[in-house]
């Protein structure tokens, strides 16, 4: 993989970035205050708006092209905004947390979605309704971190003490039907994705560990450890065939391990330092990472031309 776009013109650091699931669409979220989308097949920027008054933290696309849910990171009363990029406007607050959301993940299947907060409580939301029902509130331990699998019939919520909560997201009122222990690491959590497929869930660990577990009986297949990066957490991502990690590090590389044959297979200079936003793109081959800098990855075979700003990159990505 190489460098084929660069975007360097942020103001701080960049919290989140999200692909939309069926669009060549990427949004992104940084400390500057601002929301950001991108063509990801012509590698251009489309649009930015500026939030000062609530800041912007996690973001994930809904599944309407144009429209994205954020959370804050000031005027936390209305920690989460429904925002519609067309127009530039706040379809509806979301109400209920106390400390700031540091997960959030949208359903794959209806228009559901989740927040972890620093207040010890998970919420599932109805993009519909602006306040979350009593039924939606997970109160649990430490740090929560959430995510739904690609089938959108599960999620998982982690917890303190290495706890992974498995609900049934039609029941999940009826409380967790598996628990999953991550031994040995006294970290918390600080992502979690499904596999395509649902066969396995990737973890990222405050302490910049990696665990990939069987998403059935909760086995540790695999686990990598990386430079730590004092107060700075790290994103690691699967690529869309499960078969292959790839990960940022407290040394500003990046990293690919292959799940079958548990080993490192590649390892590149991030040149932005060290990443914490880093995801592969669900319908191409590539991955972007972003420190305060955005960067896109494709197959190093593809002819680019590098550029501090927009590209125009082979039409492979």
């Amino acid at each position: 993989m190489s460098i084929a776009a660069v975007f360097s013109d942020f103001g701080g650091k960049i919290n989140s970035v999200d692909f939309h699931r069926t669009e060549d669409l990427l949004v992104t979220a940084s400390e500057e205050d601002s929301v950001r989308f991108y063509n990801i097949a012509t590698a251009t920027l489309l649009k930015t708006t500026h939030h000062k008054k609530h800041g912007a933290d996690r973001i994930c696309f809904t599944h309407h092209p144009s429209s994205v849910i954020c959370s804050s990171t000031h005027n936390l009363d209305e920690s989460l905004r429904y925002l519609s990029m067309f127009d530039n406007r706040c379809l509806r607050y979301f109400k209920g947390h106390k400390e700031k959301v540091v997960s959030l993940c949208m359903s794959p299947i209806n228009d559901s979605f989740m927040s972890g907060s620093l207040d010890h409580s998970v919420r599932i939301w109805d993009l519909r309704v602006n306040s979350c029902q009593f039924q939606g509130i997970l109160r649990l331990r430490g740090r929560p971190t959430v995510a739904y699998d690609q089938q959108g019939l599960v999620f998982a919520v982690a917890m303190e003490g290495g706890a992974i909560k498995l609900f049934d997201s039609r029941s999940y009122d009826k409380g967790p039907f598996d628990t999953f222990f991550v031994g040995g690491d006294t970290a918390e959590v600080s992502d979690i994705k499904f596999s395509n497929d649902g066969k396995s869930m990737l973890l990222t660990t405050t302490h910049n560990n990696i665990y990939v577990l069987d998403a059935y009986g909760g086995e540790k297949r695999c686990g990598f450890s990386l430079e730590p990066s004092p107060n700075v957490a790290i994103e690691a991502t699967f690529t869309p065939d499960g078969q292959y990690v790839v990960s940022g590090s407290g040394d500003g590389t990046l990293h690919a391990w292959s799940m079958n044959m548990r080993n490192e297979v590649a390892c590149w200079n991030s040149h932005i330092g060290v990443a914490t936003c880093l995801k592969w793109a669900r319908r191409r081959a590539m991955f972007v990472a972003a420190s305060s800098v955005l960067t896109f990855w494709i197959p190093d075979n593809t002819k680019f031309s590098l550029n501090s700003g927009n590209t125009e990159p082979d039409a492979g990505i």
